[in-house]
Order: structure tokens, then C-alpha cells, then sequence
């Protein structure tokens, strides 16, 4: 991101130890569905928090290490909130996290932010990180600041992808446009042999993915991810 308010690159410069960036600012006039702050009155702006590529692996696995239990059954969420919520004080922000109730949509932020379009496989795509970035968390505020620059091309890096190969390498054929078999992706992942290699490397779809595969995850963060969707053994 560029022209960032002073106030912005200090959060910023917070954040950057850690592996996580700025990503994009969604502002909200009055009416218009902002979140509630935690004195009640609703929110003008929301920043978005995240990970480019692996940026956030080493910071939490430096962290997870560090932690008795290992970070507990939701790790990654754990050192989200304790990274972000000690930002969120010192901004006097209200923070919010993808995996706390009531849900926000960061999806539809991230769409306001930075312009961003849901690929085949249902997931924003980035025209430079593809599918490899994420949210973390959000700060809201009662004020409204700026954007940060963030402009994006209007193309959908999807349009002038004419093969498409992230509808044609699922094993099962679980990925089609507009489609997820999710039942047949799990079972492929639990009982088939070749499943071990999806849960090893990270979704074959995924992967397939011709943009921004400079960053793609690395291998213990893609095995991470998958072990997070809590299969049975194999």
C-alpha cells in the first residue's frame, strides 16, 4: 500500500514484525451497514489486516513454539487476537476476527477495500498475490480515514486466464464454476491414497492457480491449513 496517513503507517509499522499488512481501508457512510464499535455507535472506517504469501508463517511459528500448549486447538486464530487486540488498544480501535460470532463479512469489506473478485474455487483472488493472502483480523474506528491508495486494476484476473486450470486439477473433480463438492473433497482426502498429497502440499485446485505463485505458502503453512479442516485419521 502507499499514502498512508501518518497514523496508518504507524500501525502499520506495528504489524510488519509480525507478517502482517494493511490491507485496505472499507469506509462507510452513515446508514450504510458500517460494524458496531464497542461504545455502540456504528464504524466509518474498517482496517483490514492480513498475510501476503507465507509473510505471517515465521512470526507464529516462533510464537506457537514459545506457547505451553502449542497455541491450543485454534492457534492461528490465538495469535491473530493477541497480535492484533494489543494494536487495537493502543488505536483505541474495535477489533474483529473472521473466526468470531457475530461474523463479519470481511469478504465484502475486502471487495470495498481492494477490489477484489471471488475466483472459480469461491475465493477472492488478489491480480498479484492470486489466491495465496488471507485476513486476519480488522480495526474499526468512529472515524473515517483515508484509503491508502489502494487501486487495483479493474480487470478480473480470471478473464484472460483461458485455461483455467484450477476447474480441471481437483483428482475427484470436486472444483467446477460456481460449484464445490465439498463431500467428495473430504472423502478423496480421507480414504484415497492420493489424498495424502493434497493434505501434505495443499489443494491441487489451489495450486493450480497460474497468478502470484511466487507466493504461494510454504509447505508447513499449507500443511497447517489443511489440518485445520479436522478430518478423521487417515
Amino acid at each position: 500500500m502507499s499514502g498512508l496517513s501518518p497514523f496508518q503507517e504507524s500501525i502499520a509499522a506495528s504489524l510488519a514484525p509480525h507478517g502482517l499488512h494493511l490491507r485496505g481501508t472499507a469506509r462507510f457512510r452513515q446508514g450504510e451497514g458500517g460494524p458496531r464499535l464497542a461504545g455502540g455507535q456504528m464504524a466509518q472506517s474498517v482496517l483490514l489486516i492480513g498475510n501476503v504469501g507465507g509473510s505471517v508463517w515465521p512470526a507464529f511459528c516462533a510464537w506457537r513454539a514459545a506457547q505451553r500448549d502449542r497455541g491450543g486447538d485454534h492457534p492461528l486464530d490465538r495469535w491473530s487476537k493477541a497480535v492484533i487486540g494489543v494494536i487495537a488498544e493502543a488505536t483505541g480501535a474495535t477489533a474483529y476476527y473472521p473466526s468470531d460470532p457475530p461474523y463479519q463479512p470481511f469478504q465484502r469489506w475486502a471487495v470495498m477495500a481492494e477490489g477484489l473478485r471471488a475466483s472459480p474455487l469461491g475465493i477472492l483472488i488478489h491480480p498479484r498475490y492470486g489466491l495465496w493472502h488471507g485476513y486476519r483480523g480488522a480495526l474499526g474506528f468512529a472515524e473515517e480515514l483515508d484509503d491508502g491508495e489502494v487501486h487495483l486494476s479493474a480487470a478480473h484476473p480470471c478473464d484472460a486466464c483461458r485455461d483455467k486450470p484450477c476447474l480441471t486439477h481437483c483428482p475427484v473433480g470436486a472444483v467446477a464454476a460456481g460449484r464445490f463438492d465439498v463431500a467428495a473433497c473430504r472423502q478423496f482426502l480421507v480414504a484415497d491414497p492420493d489424498g495424502a498429497h493434497c493434505m501434505d502440499k495443499g489443494c491441487l485446485a489451489r495450486g493450480a492457480c497460474p497468478v502470484g505463485p511466487e507466493y504461494r505458502y510454504p509447505e508447513g503453512q499449507l500443511r497447517f491449513h489443511m489440518e485445520a479442516l479436522g478430518l478423521p485419521p487417515r
